[in-house]
């Protein structure tokens, strides 16, 4: 067990979560919702990484969402930050010696579909990895060669649409790309994205995903949109957009978690 997994499990007084959730930028209010909170900054963890970004608050938190006893992670490191791809792995090789089963990742994006409106929320069917890089490199043994073909579990895809249906919300699906970032993408690169396949753009996750599935978790995702991507509208792109809309968005995600989580 890590040095991270260890320090937690001596905080959570017993406690044993089986679903994780990383938050992205500007949802930090759904972890306020959680019932019983046990509260760990980041800065506490050892090995765990600190986020620069606004809208990020950086601790975890272990809490009741709709009975079912969760870790929340608030916040990320991007690889914008560092330009290390395998920046999270402390974080998801912690939540797996914790015994965390499922991990739920989420993140604000530009949608590049017109019938994905800001404050809308897609459900992450599969991803592009444009960037190429991956957080395993260096990594040795056959562990190391992860099958991605369905990176994010078909069943819990299903449990999320099912939930959405009896929340009386909508949520799309589609496909999310993974750009470097921090500069956003320019419109043309946004053109290349539809022809590739993608359905979303954002910085993040996709490193999150493939460490999830080295690591063995069952995954699912699921981005907001707070912008239409480059090109799509005359308006320009800031990342205050993107933190005054998220909240938008964070709350029809927490009415599909909350319906969801009892069905992980």
């Amino acid at each position: 067990m890590t040095p991270a997994a260890t320090f937690v499990r001596e905080r959570l007084a017993g406690r044993t979560p089986r679903i994780a959730l990383i938050l992205g930028s500007g949802l930090g209010a759904l972890a306020g919702e959680a019932l019983e909170p046990i509260r760990i900054p980041y800065a506490m963890i050892p090995g765990f990484p600190e986020s620069g970004v606004s809208g990020h608050a950086g601790e975890l938190v272990c809490g009741r969402l709709a009975g079912v006893e969760v870790l929340i992670l608030s916040g990320r490191i991007h690889y914008y930050e560092h330009g290390d791809p395998a920046a999270m792995k402390p974080v998801i090789e912690a939540l797996a010696d914790l015994g965390v089963e499922s991990l739920v990742l989420t993140n604000s994006a530009g949608s590049l579909r017109e019938d994905l409106a800001p404050g809308s929320v897609m459900l992450i069917e599969d991803h592009i990895n444009f960037l190429g890089l991956s957080p395993l490199i260096g990594e040795s043994g056959d562990k190391r060669f992860v099958d991605m073909t369905a990176a994010y579990d078909p069943e819990l895809r299903k449990a999320m649409l099912a939930a959405a249906e009896r929340a009386g919300v909508a949520l799309g699906r589609g496909v999310y790309m993974f750009f470097a970032g921090p500069s956003f993408e320019t419109p043309a690169e946004i053109r290349m994205a539809r022809v590739m396949g993608a359905d979303a753009v954002g910085m993040s996750t996709v490193p999150e995903a493939i460490l999830a599935r080295y690591f063995g978790l069952r995954l699912a995702g699921c981005s907001i949109m707070t912008n239409y991507a480059a090109g799509m509208t005359e308006a320009g792109l800031s990342h205050e957009e993107t933190k005054a809309m998220a909240p938008k968005g964070g709350e029809t995600l927490a009415k599909i978690l909350k319906a969801a989580l009892p069905e992980f």
